[in-house]
């Protein structure tokens, strides 16, 4: 069975700020001549990693709204320039918008469970996904959504 996680996206205030945010860290890595990949660190490692890898997304919360996606690549634990033990969730830079519902803010991580996992905004409404963003948030407001 597959099985996603969920993260609050602190400091984002909207889908395509998250995508232009992950875009430039992948210009710069380039640049720099560093592995192209999109990795997001955290503080703790999830226990269930062989159920998360192969067909699970971490799943963003943005504004209190679980809103988009992403695809898990890989989940590794490394060791900080402080020597601590960190996890690093590498993912696909593609964020992919979800039929959007409300979510309340939370520390760290949740495992969501694919029945829970909201269905990708094309497939549950086709055509929504090109809508600007507010007007998205609206409508879901007014339950048309």
């Amino acid at each position: 069975m597959s099985l996603n996680l969920i993260k609050l996206c602190v400091g984002c205030d909207s889908i395509e700020e998250l995508q232009g945010w992950i875009d430039e860290r992948l210009r710069d890595k380039k640049k720099r001549k560093l592995p192209v990949e999109h990795v997001h660190t955290t503080r703790m490692m999830p226990k269930r990693v062989d159920e998360l890898l192969g067909a699970g997304s971490l799943y963003w919360v943005i504004r209190g709204e679980l809103s988009c996606r992403q695809q898990l690549r890989d989940v590794r634990s490394i060791i900080d320039k402080e020597g601590i033990s960190r996890c690093e969730l590498v993912l696909e830079p593609k964020v992919i918008t979800v039929r959007p519902r409300p979510f309340r803010a939370f520390q760290g991580w949740r495992y969501l469970t694919v029945k829970d996992a909201p269905p990708d905004l094309d497939h549950a409404a086709p055509g929504a996904a090109g809508m600007p963003e507010p007007m998205r948030r609206e409508l879901r407001e007014l339950g048309l959504l």
